[in-house]
């Protein structure tokens, strides 16, 4: 069974004050003026997955202006697992709630019966920016892979902040950093193991696929040194380098240190050395092979959310990835401030139209 979102509904969501959208499984094109409120549609889609959506926001950033009053995002998911009514919601700034078919859940329930990938403009610079993005980019598809993934990270990065707090401190008792160090190699080794094998599985679904779009090569590499493999290797290094890190006041070891190369397989080019383009087409390239490792593990592609993507492509790119959308079989949600960028999709596609009007957004089928 393919997985969709059957039916979208926006209360005082960024621009949207009230948003009622039904659809099928094909695939959805958005369109409309630039600040009419397209973006806003897709973040509220990215809700349906663990995590603080496609943007990054706190729940108080995500709420209406200037009512603040809150805001909730609600529809019905179709998929492997059976049809579920999922709910995100905020009151009054408070942390983001998720309710599963009425009942109270925490966020990584949502991985178990949706997956939700996307594609946003400020990624296209990944390759040459810091490697902060792009170990969020890759966490985001290990993420897709191992929904669990999400608690590990949490756990991990509640450890080293105390045990950073030591070393800016500098404490030097090692019994106030051994508890904290097996804590952080407990999560830190699962974590750096599902990041392997998150690049395996893309590795092979690139190989294996005939596309429009150029293969990567990926390599996660440390910032200083080889990873330990182990949760011992770990435990171990953490405390052999409390030296250096109370030097530093910070953890110079560890999975929060690693970086994700890319390279342009055809032409051996580091991606950060390809042009805006070719950048932009390894991209969706990686997205389009995250989605087909995806398909046979879950039972059905993910929901595709790709952001102004047609803009980037010339004519034939946008028809091969909208061939390669409909050979996938996924529900992808993208947007473009014209109806004609999404002109090779024909009927295969639903089309909505957004406007905007005294900062409040409208939103009609096309």
């Amino acid at each position: 069974m393919p997985l969709s979102l059957d039916t979208l509904t926006l209360s005082h969501f960024r621009s949207h004050r009230r948003a009622e959208i039904a659809v099928d499984a094909r695939p959805v094109a958005i369109f409309g003026p630039n600040g009419a409120g397209k973006t806003n549609l897709l973040e509220a889609v990215s809700l349906f997955s663990p995590g603080r959506g496609m943007r990054r926001a706190s729940a108080q950033e995500m709420t209406r202006r200037p009512e603040a009053l809150g805001w909730k995002v609600s529809g019905v998911i179709t998929g492997p697992q059976g049809t579920h009514e999922v709910e995100s919601l905020s009151e009054n700034s408070a942390p983001r709630q998720v309710r599963i078919d009425d009942k109270p859940q925490p966020q990584s329930a949502l991985g178990h019966i949706a997956r939700v990938l996307w594609l946003v403009p400020s990624m296209d610079r990944l390759w040459i920016e810091a490697a902060e993005g792009r170990r969020r980019f890759l966490d985001r598809m290990t993420l897709s892979f191992f929904p669990g993934h999400g608690d590990l990270s949490l756990d991990y990065e509640k450890a080293m902040r105390e045990r950073n707090r030591l070393l800016r401190d500098q404490v030097r008792d090692p019994h106030w950093y051994s508890a904290l160090e097996r804590q952080m190699a407990q999560s830190g080794s699962v974590i750096h193991a599902n990041r392997q094998a998150a690049l395996h599985l893309l590795g092979v679904a690139q190989d294996g696929a005939s596309t429009a779009f150029p293969t990567a090569t990926l390599t996660l590499v440390q910032a200083e040194g080889a990873m330990p493999e182990t949760e011992h290797a770990l435990r171990d290094a953490l405390s052999d380098n409390r030296g250096r890190d109370l030097m530093a006041g910070r953890t110079l070891i560890g999975p929060h240190r690693a970086d994700l190369l890319g390279v342009y397989a055809a032409k051996d080019v580091p991606a950060s050395d390809c042009s805006t383009g070719e950048q932009k087409a390894l991209l969706i390239s990686l997205i389009l092979a995250n989605a087909r490792a995806l398909a046979p593990d879950f039972g059905a592609p993910p929901l595709l959310l790709l952001d102004e993507v047609a803009a980037h492509l010339d004519q034939n790119r946008r028809a091969a990835l909208y061939d390669e959308i409909g050979a996938l079989g996924a529900q992808a949600w993208m947007t473009g401030t014209e109806s004609g960028l999404f002109g090779a999709l024909g009927n295969r596609a639903q089309y909505l139209e957004v406007t905007e009007t005294d900062g409040v957004s409208q939103v009609r089928q096309a």
